[in-house]
């Protein structure tokens, strides 16, 4: 049974924003076809796609290198995250069905009682969810699209720790769902667009690979299989 290319796009992408693939590694299309039981032909196509996203790049006569982003780069991915978030969550104020009101109340539950427990692994997961379901609840493929992948390349470049009061930041995810659940879709908006922007503080660079500045030299150690 052939494996299809969106699903070696997704393993590769999971390998390469979990460190798997380590930033500078070559990615060779043998190895690669190897280690995920495929023929090289889904494998290249996966290669391309991961290319258009920014997690790979090519060089003529080299072959394909996973991307080493640089610092302006990954600063960059929080403040674009900032701006179209903010326009996902008003278009789920017009758009939202019960079953994502649903959701949403559920993760702030949640998330408030992990809050009060200190229970700060929970939290992260928990926000994860809650952020992709207002995105989904916006009913809009395009900012769907641009959301996810904004949030692959912000794990992999970002290590995301614990708000220092969690209380506070569930309270104003609460306040957001409240607002989407009105159809109130400026304030959602609004509300939505300060907390991305105090969770910037949260963020920090990951150092077990670090984020070359632009004139670094590329790693050319070769992937592991």
């Amino acid at each position: 049974m052939s494996i299809p290319a969106h699903s070696i796009s997704t393993a590769l992408r999971d390998d390469i924003v979990s460190g798997v693939l380590a930033r500078g590694s070559r990615l060779i299309e043998d190895v690669l076809a190897r280690r995920y039981g495929v023929s090289r032909v889904p494998v290249r196509e996966a290669l391309r796609t991961l290319e258009a996203e920014g997690f790979v790049t090519t060089r003529r006569h080299a072959g394909a290198w996973v991307a080493e982003p640089t610092e302006v780069e990954a600063v960059d991915l929080l403040e674009l995250r900032a701006l179209v978030e903010p326009l996902a969550a008003a278009r789920a104020a017009r758009r939202r069905t019960e079953a994502h009101l649903k959701v949403l109340r559920g993760l702030v539950r949640l998330g408030q009682d992990r809050a009060a427990r200190g229970q700060g692994d929970d939290l992260r997961s928990l926000g994860g969810w809650f952020h992709e379901t207002l995105t989904q609840a916006s009913v809009s493929p395009g900012l769907i699209a641009t959301l996810t992948q904004l949030r692959h390349k912000i794990a992999w470049m970002y290590v995301v720790e614990t708000p220092p009061r969690p209380a506070e930041a569930w309270a104003e995810l609460g306040a957001i769902t409240d607002a989407v659940a009105r159809g109130d879709a400026e304030r959602a908006r609004s509300l939505t667009a300060l907390h991305a922007e105090r969770s910037f503080s949260a963020h920090r660079l990951r150092t077990s690979v670090a984020v070359r500045s632009p004139q670094s030299a590329v790693n050319t150690k070769r992937a592991r299989a």
